[in-house]
């Protein structure tokens, strides 16, 4: 449910008035607020398996890299023996 445009007003009065007396809790408010609201990309609320898929999908070029140098050493290793 969306507010009326008194409601904003009013609201907006309040954060301004906290604002002044507290800038300290103000500022916590605001961050608190961007969090819920989904704004703040920097702070990652997804759960820890889609962190660890995102960055695997974000580094698969390392992870090829290292796999093939993994193979190549032990190719060689194989070889020399």
């Amino acid at each position: 449910m969306s507010l009326s445009g008194k409601e904003r007003r009013i609201l907006a009065e309040i954060e301004h008035a906290l604002a002044l007396e507290d800038p300290d809790l103000a500022r916590r408010v605001a961050a608190i607020n961007s969090i819920e609201s989904g704004a703040d990309a920097g702070l990652s609320l997804r759960p820890y398996g889609r962190q660890v898929r995102d960055w695997v999908a974000g580094h698969v070029w390392l992870i090829v890299a290292v796999f093939m140098l993994v193979v190549a050493l032990l190719a060689l290793a194989v070889a020399l023996a």
